[in-house]
């Protein structure tokens, strides 16, 4: 099997799927997406599989989307040339899709255990959330930035971590540290990074040790059961309001695309998370950046 950016491997029963992306800090490409749930199908469908290990290589997790131009020259987020009719549309049609990811990821019969090595921004940060279990590396950074060019947050969050937890995040695109994320509950373990993959790995295998069909029934009874009380409702809502957020016109998204088509997506990202700094979490806080001088 072979797959676009990931590395795919069964051992004692678990599946490890690892984003294999490091230059790029693991963003998600169109492809590599839809790799990454063929690798899920893929291993729900093996019977020597048990449980799935979601994780990445290098210092990310997953950065989230891609960030550069597509194929046709274009951000996802550049509405130049496009009427807002046809730009909302289009985030319609991929803001709905999000329903239908995180469903597939619920409905597959074996878990997944999100291991959080590092960066989880944007789409990255929305797997870690999706996944049945997450434990996270001590070095783990959660954010969701792309709010800062006026893009959505979803509402896994809120119903994962409550919504005065959530706000306080959603609302800024700051960056905050594995120890906060495990106070407000949205990942269940933090480990010292050296021991990540051994304690998902251990985790993985008290979890083979039960009868796969009470594995089965007992996930169905929590995720199908969080979308019949109306948690699909609710992302549902999100793609609509996402869709007009993004096509909501402001000058300053203007001179953020125009920064991105002249100088590129390093200086697109510093113009947009410039005045962010210090972050009051992570290695790009006063206290992260003391820590490396030292």
């Amino acid at each position: 099997m072979s797959y676009e950016g990931l590395l795919y491997e069964v051992n004692d029963e678990i599946a490890t799927v690892t984003l294999n992306r490091p230059e790029a800090m693991n963003a998600l490409t169109p492809k590599m997406e839809a790799d990454l749930h063929r690798a899920f199908d893929d291993a729900d469908a093996d019977k020597d599989v048990r449980v799935i290990i979601m994780t990445g290589t290098g210092a990310a997790f997953s950065a989230g989307y891609d960030q550069g131009a597509g194929e046709s020259g274009r951000k996802k987020t550049d509405p130049t040339g496009l009427s807002i009719a046809d730009y909302l549309e289009a985030w319609q049609r991929g803001d709905a899709k999000n329903v239908d990811k995180w469903s597939h990821m619920w409905k597959l019969g074996k878990p997944i255990i999100a291991a959080v090595n590092g960066w989880a921004m944007g789409g990255g940060f929305w797997y870690q959330l999706a996944a049945d279990i997450t434990i996270a590396s001590d070095k783990a950074v959660f954010a969701q930035p792309e709010v800062r060019h006026v893009s959505n947050t979803t509402y896994l969050f809120t119903a994962l971590c409550g919504w005065k937890n959530a706000n306080r995040w959603a609302l800024t695109g700051d960056h905050f540290d594995a120890e906060e994320a495990y106070r407000i509950g949205m990942i269940n373990e933090l480990v010292p990074h050296d021991e990540l993959m051994d304690k998902a790995r251990a985790l993985a295998a008290r979890i083979a040790l039960v009868p796969e069909p009470a594995v089965r029934l007992n996930k169905a009874i929590a995720m199908q059961g969080i979308q019949a009380a109306g948690v699909n409702a609710a992302l549902i809502l999100e793609g609509t309001l996402g869709a007009i957020a993004h096509s909501s016109h402001t000058d300053y998204r203007e001179e953020l695309f125009e920064k991105q088509r002249t100088e590129g997506v390093r200086a697109y990202l510093q113009m947009r998370d410039g005045p962010f700094q210090p972050e009051p979490m992570g290695p790009r806080s006063e206290k992260g950046r003391a820590a490396k001088k030292s």
